[in-house]
């Protein structure tokens, strides 16, 4: 159609500049003038600021090609519609786990089962594939479960039944074969969580208390088949032996794997992304799939793969004190470049027995399997324990860890202490805040990174705190909290994208490996909650028949208002 009267272009363009996105859109639907004008780049770099409410010192991401297809990326990309809800647990459902392939996902919960999940049914809808439980073995519940590497083997942490204050749990090994149970490994404390080293070996924890306010936690490599070879083979090996102070522990470890970290999948240092854009015709480029859903037309995006940008020591940020890190963990020796290495994460304290800190502990190769002396290594008289090689102090405690897919980043849910605080005893830490704040951890230059992310929020106190489990995808990172919410944010612009409804607790959330537009949402409600994006929803709705391309902008515009009300954007909250 065109426009009886021509307007000029600029005049246009001003008018735009004053309207909401939504009324651009659907004037752009007018004539091919307005149309055009309404695809302008300066005027969707302007919407997608003042929209999302980023400071515009922020550059744009740098997979990106347009501001219109960003603007529409965030908008539409983001798994907030709620497509299915999962009421086989009888009781509050603790943690979500998928797999490496993304085709299954376990869940855990107060009602001692472990179930497993299919992701693949041709319909799109989720089924119940299998529920193990754990009460013959004592357990009071499952918290916690994590696929090996080649999604064989599944490992389920549980808690002992016992007094209100025991501290003990253990771990098991189930095999996704079969679903026989393979090995039980004892863990203690029980938040110490466990994790895979490898496909075949797993860390476990004890804690040997050797006085009033010291102990020492002793944390093991157990083989997953723990079979007849066990005569000859042996099947498990100290790892490390930590001295803890202040009635301090070590909790929740996980294992990070540093191969990608000169090549990560988004590098959120916004001046080496500007250098990684420059050197793009320097070096070899790889194509990174950015699916933006422009009904079947799969755009490819070139990032550089840039390690050149420039190392640098770790510093004190603000209010976090940071022992100084071991400069063969950032510095690297010519002959072990491109090395590797593999970094023990856990969460620790000094101060009081609330976990305040990450620590950090390099694995050697040798130190992968059981093989060797029982109790690792001989140690002179003076290193009767381990020392940590570094620690990042997050200033109040620390309520969920997850990793980038890439293993760059650590990311960090914590509730802080007052600012200036001083601790004087150790069982009675700092009040705690009520908002939860998201750090981000660069493991590769072992510094906290840009400023925490907030929304989300919890409100129990110290001695009756829990772990609230996060996910991070290759551009999003997710978390639950206590609000009766889960929430989303984009790890590039550092913004909170999305609220996830439940009835009660949030206490678990995760993304599909092979698909960022699924998200799962576990909570006390005792549901497990699936949520895709309106992209995502629009596409299993629609005929078989692939749409024109043309067909674009109105099937955007056409976004219902039921997809709006189970995920809103927070910008409107």
């Amino acid at each position: 159609m065109e426009c009886s009267q021509v307007l000029p272009d600029s005049l246009v363009l001003e008018i735009f500049l004053r309207l909401p996105y939504d009324a651009v859109l659907r004037a752009g639907l007018t004539c091919k003038q307005w149309l055009a004008v309404s695809r302008d780049e300066f005027l969707w770099r302007e919407l997608f600021y003042s929209y999302y409410r980023i400071p515009r010192s922020v550059p744009r991401h740098p997979a990106a090609v347009s501001w219109y297809r960003e603007f529409k990326r965030l908008f539409d990309c983001i798994p907030c519609v709620e497509v299915q809800t999962l009421r086989e647990h009888s009781d509050q459902v603790l943690h979500l786990a998928f797999s490496h392939r993304g085709h299954r996902f376990s869940s855990c919960s107060k009602d001692c089962t472990v179930k497993l999940w299919d992701t693949e049914r041709p319909d799109g809808t989720i089924s119940l594939v299998h529920t193990s439980s754990m009460r013959q073995f004592n357990w009071g519940y499952t918290q916690f479960s994590q696929f090996n590497a080649d999604d064989s083997l599944l490992l389920v942490s549980g808690v002992y039944l016992g007094p209100h204050h025991s501290s003990s749990g253990e771990i098991a090994v189930i095999s996704l074969e079969n679903y026989s149970l393979l090995s039980r490994v004892r863990n203690k404390p029980y938040d110490v969580f466990g994790c895979w080293l490898n496909e075949t070996h797993l860390i476990s924890g004890n804690l040997h208390w050797i006085g009033n306010m010291t102990s020492c936690s002793v944390l093991w490599l157990n083989k997953a088949f723990q079979d007849i070879e066990s005569e000859n083979v042996n099947v498990v090996k100290r790892l490390f032996k930590i001295q803890n102070i202040n009635a301090s522990t070590i909790r929740t470890v996980m294992v990070a794997h540093c191969r990608r970290h000169d090549n990560p999948d988004l590098l959120l240092d916004y001046e080496a992304q500007s250098l990684a854009q420059r050197q793009k015709g320097q070096r070899h480029h790889q194509p990174l799939l950015f699916d933006l859903g422009t009904s079947g037309m799969i755009l490819f995006f070139i990032l550089s793969r840039s390690s050149a940008f420039l190392l640098q020591l770790a510093q004190m940020m603000g209010r976090a004190h940071t022992k100084a890190p071991d400069c063969s963990l950032i510095e690297p020796s010519e002959s072990k470049e491109g090395e590797d290495k593999t970094y023990l994460l856990f969460t620790t304290g000094s101060l009081t027995y609330s976990p305040h800190q990450i620590g950090i502990k390099l694995i050697k190769p040798d130190q992968m399997t059981t093989s060797g002396p029982v109790l690792g290594e001989e140690r002179s008289s003076d290193e009767f324990f381990d020392s940590l090689d570094h620690v990042i102090d997050i200033h109040g405690h620390i309520i969920g860890m997850g990793l980038s897919p890439d293993h760059r980043y650590l990311y960090v849910n914590s509730r802080a202490w007052p600012a200036g605080c001083v601790i004087s005893d150790p069982m009675s830490p700092p009040p705690i805040a009520e908002e939860i704040d998201l750090h981000v951890i660069d493991l590769k230059n072992l510094r906290e990174e840009r400023r925490s992310l907030r929304a989300h929020r919890a409100f129990t106190p110290n001695d009756e705190c829990f772990f609230i489990f996060l996910d991070v995808s290759r551009d999003f990172v997710a978390s639950g909290a206590e609000d009766k919410h889960g929430y989303i944010w984009d790890r590039h612009y550092n913004i909170c994208l999305a609220r996830l409804a439940h009835d009660d607790v949030v206490n678990s959330v995760a993304f599909s490996p092979a698909d960022q537009e699924l998200l799962l949402s576990a909570s006390d409600d005792s549901t497990i909650k699936v949520w895709r994006s309106p992209r995502m929803v629009r596409l299993a709705q629609a005929p078989a028949r692939p749409s024109r391309p043309r067909n674009l902008l109105p099937s955007w515009l056409s976004r219902n208002k039921n997809s709006t009300s189970a995920g809103s954007v927070c910008g409107k909250l």
